[in-house]
């Protein structure tokens, strides 16, 4: 995959490029990721990237002219061109990995009051937001979107199937997770994972992966990808049960320990 960023402010995408499991993509030759300053794009002795807003009002609108150059002279066949823009469609774990099959993306991080309109209509492909919130650019949700993207091509993690047992990979929120000593200061790591019983294990993430979702993002459950099982888990929850409880009796059996503060 190829992804390119075009910004007035390069180095402050370069440096988080450069480090972790991105950098290490780049260096196997998996992605292949360039940052381009805007201001090369620029026709004037002063390399103007931006203006004042026609009909008024405060900051600056960056031009049409430079964002057109740096596209279309990096643009090759098949590249989906994205601006980063609040007004755009919400970014989710889905988006990223649709984008992940694209073959050439490349990000536009907008600044100051915003970019001409027709940057919009007639350049980018599409628009993203990473949130509901206010950023002094879009740099940081560029990297946020490449960062995301990146990690779901095949071959960037170690394993793969890692990818697939994340928080948001089927619309939950992910198992908690433990690694030695065993016991730290009296809190123990759960007896299932040191048991030995792959599926006993498998059960209890996916039971307390539900759980999470279920008491910290329970929004996410309308959308999640659930089969018969993970509703009726759902259900003993509902009903006060406790995730241990399921995990020891199975779906078939009753579990004995309850909730004293119930979800409605």
């Amino acid at each position: 995959m190829k992804v390119d960023i075009v910004t007035i402010f390069p180095k402050m995408v370069e440096a988080p490029l450069a480090e972790g499991i991105v950098a290490r993509a780049i260096a196997r030759g998996i992605i292949d990721a360039r940052v381009h300053d805007l201001r090369e794009f620029t026709t004037d002795r002063h390399r103007v990237v931006d203006d004042v807003p026609f009909g008024g009002g405060p900051g600056m609108v960056l031009k049409p002219e430079p964002l057109f150059a740096a596209v279309e002279t990096h643009r090759t066949p098949g590249a989906r061109v994205i601006l980063m823009d609040p007004r755009g469609r919400r970014f989710t774990q889905d988006v990223a990995q649709g984008l992940s099959h694209e073959s050439h993306l490349i990000l536009i991080a907008g600044r100051y009051e915003g970019v001409d309109e027709r940057v919009s209509e007639s350049l980018a492909d599409d628009a993203i937001s990473i949130g509901d919130y206010v950023l002094t650019g879009g740099e940081l949700p560029a990297l946020v979107v490449a960062d995301a993207v990146v990690r779901l091509v095949p071959g960037v993690l170690g394993d793969d199937s890692g990818a697939a047992r994340d928080s948001f990979a089927c619309g939950l929120l992910e198992s908690p997770q433990y690694t030695r000593p065993e016991d730290f200061r009296g809190a123990r790591v759960p007896d299932v994972l040191l048991s030995g019983d792959h599926a006993r294990i498998a059960r209890w993430r996916r039971v307390q992966s539900l759980w999470r979702t279920w008491q910290k993002r329970p929004d996410l459950l309308e959308t999640a990808h659930l089969d018969a099982e993970d509703r009726a888990i759902l259900e003993k929850f509902r009903l006060g049960e406790i995730p241990d409880a399921i995990v020891s009796s199975g779906l078939a059996g009753r579990a004995s320990g309850h909730l004293t503060d119930r979800r409605p």
